[in-house]
């Protein structure tokens, strides 16, 4: 989710930034050409919170949150949606955060997700909490963490086919309720529009 902030509000934190060019205005030209700027060394003066992301190689760096969704799949249904600080782990630490609550039943329950998630550490928590891994298995030049002992069961290839709804809820946040670039500041107002969005999904 884009930050309601500018590329041109990131600044060096130690304030060591150049200043404005002369006869530029408010929204005077910037070239950013050959700067190294990072999350350790730079924030957006406009919204501290928002941290430079960018999705894959080759992707354009954007000041952003991420949104997180834990779809139930017989309805497609968000049961749980938080938001985060946008950095490379934060998609398996919120799944975590999600499921946990839910976790460690009598039976056995399940949680799809996509290549992102087949880490070795991510799939041993998920078994540590009873909860079965039935994440896409991302064989690219290295071995998954999910084995025959999930993908041998039927009930792995109708995780795989289902898990993919969640992204008609993402897609209508961020379509429908315009939440793609958000219109608020800081993570708690953020977040509170990106809560209110997936219950208002829920609802239609």
């Amino acid at each position: 989710m884009e930050a309601w902030a500018s590329m041109k509000s990131v600044k060096p934190k130690d304030g060591s930034g150049e200043p404005p060019a002369q006869g530029g205005g408010r929204n005077a030209e910037a070239d950013f050409h050959g700067q190294k700027r990072s999350n350790d060394t730079h924030a957006s003066t406009t919204d501290p919170d928002a941290r430079l992301y960018r999705k894959g190689k080759g992707k354009e760096t954007k000041l952003c949150f991420i949104g997180h969704g834990l779809m139930e799949n017989r309805r497609g249904l968000l049961v749980d949606a938080c938001l985060t600080a946008a950095d490379g782990h934060a998609e398996r630490v919120a799944a975590l955060h999600m499921i946990e609550p839910r976790a460690d039943r009598p039976t056995a329950i399940t949680l799809g997700a996509d290549k992102a998630y087949d880490a070795e550490d991510f799939v041993n928590e998920l078994r540590s909490m009873n909860v079965t891994p039935h994440v896409a298995q991302n064989t690219s030049g290295r071995s998954s963490a999910i084995d025959g002992r999930t993908t041998r069961h039927g009930g792995y290839a109708v995780s795989q086919r289902i898990r993919k709804r969640i992204e008609e809820a993402f897609g209508w946040i961020k379509t429908v309720v315009g939440q793609e670039k958000t219109s608020f500041r800081g993570r708690d107002g953020v977040a509170w529009a990106f809560t209110f969005a997936a219950t208002a999904y829920n609802l239609v």
